[in-house]
């Protein structure tokens, strides 16, 4: 049974647009920003080389250290398959330029391609420090957002953190007709408009 963190990263990324309209940060070169669940959503129209599946846990400077020198070996990959990458940042990132771009030019995708086993998983101390500072009234609403689901259908929806966002690899089953039903009936909450007739998944 295929599960996924979609919901949870729209749930955030709604949720932070609505209220302030901004954001920052990537992950695979596709023009994202981290959101709860280590979800993403285009804010900035950069791609960002974030990496990884988001199952880091924990946080210290070992771990960050680790990353970021794998992250290297990532970029250099990229450079000997012709593909122009700064260096990463002191959380990582790579700043790519534009993501929409960057998915039809031939020879980043064949770059990404050849050097996705280097791309190391983002530990969830870089997830903590690129997540959106959300304010008190949106993580009231994250919090309201996690209750409803679990009451509604979705009984392993993750309860967001003290800040509001869910951070490591947190995963659940958004397949169930039951979990759909949970999804149109919060979306409100969140202020995303959802068509109560078929619903989306």
């Amino acid at each position: 049974m295929r599960k996924n963190r979609v919901l949870l990263a729209a749930a955030v990324a709604v949720t932070a647009f609505a209220l302030t309209g901004c954001g920052g940060g990537g992950d695979d070169g596709a023009g994202k920003i981290p959101t709860a669940g280590g979800g993403s959503s285009s804010g900035t129209g950069k791609a960002t080389a974030g990496g990884g599946d988001g199952n880091g846990s924990g946080g210290g400077k070992d771990e960050v250290t680790a990353y970021v020198e794998a992250r290297r070996a990532y970029v250099k990959c990229l450079r000997e398959n012709h593909v122009d990458a700064p260096d990463p940042d002191a959380n990582g990132q790579v700043d790519l330029g534009d993501g929409r771009t960057l998915k039809k030019n031939p020879a980043y995708l064949k770059a990404s391609e050849k050097c996705a086993p280097l791309n190391p998983p983002v530990p969830a101390e870089i997830e903590r420090r690129l997540a959106p500072k959300l304010t008190p009234e949106q993580i009231k609403t994250q919090f309201a957002y996690a209750e409803c689901m679990q009451k509604h259908g979705a009984p392993d929806f993750p309860d967001p953190e003290a800040d509001g966002n869910v951070y490591g690899d947190v995963q659940w089953d958004s397949t169930t007709a039951a979990a759909k039903q949970a999804a149109r009936t919060c979306a409100p909450i969140i202020g995303d408009p959802v068509e109560q007739g078929t619903g989306k998944g």
